[in-house]
């Protein structure tokens, strides 16, 4: 059945998101590890040798396999939008069983848990449209350490740039350890609550290392990766050079009478992967 071949290929994108960690993320992980000294050069090489273990044994690199959580951008011109959900959400429950996944998605009332990783909005997913035939979807598997860290402020409007990169480096310091650092930081500025922090997910699909096309954001993503990295928390919060490996900012214009900031953050498993799925039903994990 074509269904269930889009469907195994659903699985096969979990899968390579959970297991193989994209290529920049290393480089960076190496990077770090050739700079730390003592406990925190102890905690890079167990990070690195985790994430070997984990390609090797083609098993999630940590227990916490996250909240299944998609972007996907459909081409108008895609034959299926229509089974577009059903089949995520059914690799998504495959994927528990195959992988496999913990069950990870309770009832926030009840704590009642289904244990195939789905529920009301869960599988998370975000749509997107743009002229194509085809159809691409992103994995990011939400570990609950890093999602717990995320942050809204509402700032007033007066305290400028300057005030939003103290409010984001005062909250990263202010989460130490409890991301499980070395981490990615998504940020959005502007928009509204909700956007900014839509925004500041979608940043951390972005690879490490790539800074923003517009030079005055870039800007402000170094300043920020080196003040959070002053803050010496380090690898695993045991101290260290190393407390982010990059920062990622997305803007949106906003109310004059607000300046929303959103913060998103992604543990030193920076886990995404990708897939395209063509109109004669074919797929490619990426």
């Amino acid at each position: 059945m074509d269904s269930e071949k889009i469907e195994e290929g659903i699985v096969s994108l979990i899968r390579k998101a959970e297991t193989d960690l994209p290529i920049d993320v290393i480089d960076a992980l190496r990077k770090a590890a050739k700079i730390e000294v003592g406990v925190a050069k102890v905690q890079m090489e167990t990070i690195l040798k985790n994430i070997d273990l984990a390609k090797e044994s083609n098993r999630p690199m940590c227990q916490d396999t996250g909240i299944q959580t998609f972007f996907v951008t459909i081409g108008t011109a895609y034959p299926y939008i229509s089974e577009l959900k059903e089949w995520i959400t059914n690799g998504v429950k495959r994927a528990t069983k195959e992988i496999p996944l913990r069950p990870n998605t309770v009832n926030p009332l009840t704590n009642e848990n289904h244990k195939d990783n789905t529920g009301d909005h869960i599988p998370y997913i975000t749509w997107e449209f743009t002229q194509s035939e085809n159809v691409t979807i992103t994995a990011l598997p939400k570990g609950g350490g890093s999602e717990n860290m995320s942050k809204l402020g509402m700032l007033k409007p007066g305290v400028g740039i300057d005030g939003v990169k103290d409010f984001v480096v005062d909250e990263m310091i202010k989460a130490g350890g409890n991301p499980c650092p070395p981490t990615v930081v998504g940020v959005g500025i502007g928009g509204g609550a909700d956007l900014s922090l839509k925004l500041g997910k979608m940043a951390l699909l972005r690879p490490v290392g790539i800074h923003h096309k517009d030079k005055s954001i870039a800007a402000i993503e170094e300043e920020l990766i080196k003040r959070i990295n002053e803050s010496g928390i380090g690898p695993m919060g045991l101290g260290g050079k190393t407390t982010v490996l990059d920062v990622h900012v997305s803007t949106a214009h906003r109310h004059p009478a607000s300046l929303p900031v959103g913060i998103s953050v992604q543990c030193w498993a920076d886990r995404r992967a990708q897939m395209v799925l063509y109109p004669d039903r074919s797929w490619e994990v990426k």
